[in-house]
């Protein structure tokens, strides 16, 4: 074991020790806020149409699993809402659905009338801003106030759902579909199902899943996602998607201020703590490549530019002979200024950097 496999050794040591209690229950998110039930990931479905991973006996034991765990109550999920960062729009969207579905429900209960409520919702925004959790908590949300059945989310793409062959897209969509049965379906870049012409199967995907959405109105909500104009442009698109989907959150981008949050967050999940010239810069980069957010991702930007900073620091303390807990935790400025792009020379970091290019 070379000298930076001791120190990442050693990194690991102080992050198991304070977060030991914290780490099972953190959902691998976008920022890293805890999720009751994190241990169940989403299905991911990819070209061919399996889950990744698709272990049966891996999905049975998740299903016992959260068979045993106590439900969750919806006092529960708006203390955990509150507490995510920023969103303050999406937050008073989800209030206000919350509290009509479940009005709704208790005039079902007394015997009055109640409206044929559409939960279908779409998601626009650009990457980073929290669509893919937020579709995960809504139907945790269903499944609490009895809506949907299981909770789950499926999350897919067109790769997913769209084949190469006739006949074989609405085969693969169906398949999917079933999946999805008391869930959430969330669509990725929906607009890549329309957006093809010509002889594309992207068509034959949302036909067969605008009949699904109405054969399975009970135990069935689909989310679509993607950039605000061409979800504008993807609804607009077929008369019977803009019959369905009725309920738009717009997802804005994050503030300096609240991207700094969210890595001080990271930061105290994990261990870690900014030096105080550290976080003066830190708040100038986010200034940076708040310029570029979309290219940044916003949440997801800062994830990366956390790991890269304890990527950094890893390889300063592995050329240092002693190594104390404290210099463990600390994240010093260049370490922020090496995972920004610059050097430790006080070259300035670049903003142009991409992100990974995950999807949310």
């Amino acid at each position: 074991m070379d000298r930076k496999d001791e120190i990442i050794q050693l990194q690991m040591d102080v992050i198991n020790q304070l977060t030991r209690s914290n780490l099972t229950r953190i959902a691998d998110d976008l920022w890293g806020m805890p999720q009751p039930g994190a241990d169940a990931q989403p299905s991911q479905v990819g070209e061919a149409g399996q889950e990744q991973p698709a272990a049966q006996h891996t999905e049975a034991a998740q299903a016992e699993q959260a068979a045993q765990e106590p439900a969750e109550t919806m006092e529960e999920l708006q203390k955990e809402l509150a507490e995510y960062i920023g969103l303050d729009t999406v937050k008073k969207e989800v209030e206000s659905l919350i509290n009509l579905v479940t009005v709704q429900k208790l005039r079902k209960e007394n015997g009055l009338p109640v409206n044929d409520l559409s939960l279908h919702m779409v998601f626009s925004g650009n990457p980073g801003t929290g669509k893919t959790m937020i579709a995960r908590f809504m139907a945790r949300v269903y499944k609490c106030l009895g809506i949907l059945s299981k909770g789950q989310l499926i999350e897919v793409d067109r790769s997913g759902l769209v084949a190469g062959y006739v006949g074989q897209t609405a085969i693969k969509t169906g398949e999917v579909i079933q999946k999805a049965l008391g869930g959430v379906l969330f669509i990725d870049e929906a607009y890549a199902l329309t957006n093809r012409g010509g002889t594309d199967y992207g068509q034959e995907a949302v036909d067969t899943l605008l009949k699904a959405m109405e054969d399975h109105r009970e135990d069935l909500v689909v989310i679509v996602a993607g950039y605000t104009e061409l979800m504008e442009a993807f609804i607009k698109s077929n008369p019977g998607l803009e019959s369905r989907f009725n309920r738009f959150v717009n997802f804005p981008d994050y503030t300096v201020q609240e991207m700094l949050d969210i890595f001080d967050m990271r930061c105290r999940k994990s261990g870690y703590e900014l030096a105080g010239d550290a976080r003066d810069l830190l708040k100038g980069l986010l200034a940076l490549c708040s310029l570029d957010v979309e290219g940044f991702g916003n949440a997801r930007g800062v994830r990366n530019l956390f790991e890269r900073a304890v990527s950094a620091q890893a390889d300063r303390l592995a050329r240092q002979a002693d190594v104390t807990r404290e210099q463990l935790m600390l994240l010093t400025a260049d370490d922020i200024r090496v995972a920004g792009g610059g050097t430790t020379d006080g070259e300035e970091p670049q903003a142009s950097e991409k992100t990974d290019g995950e999807k949310e």
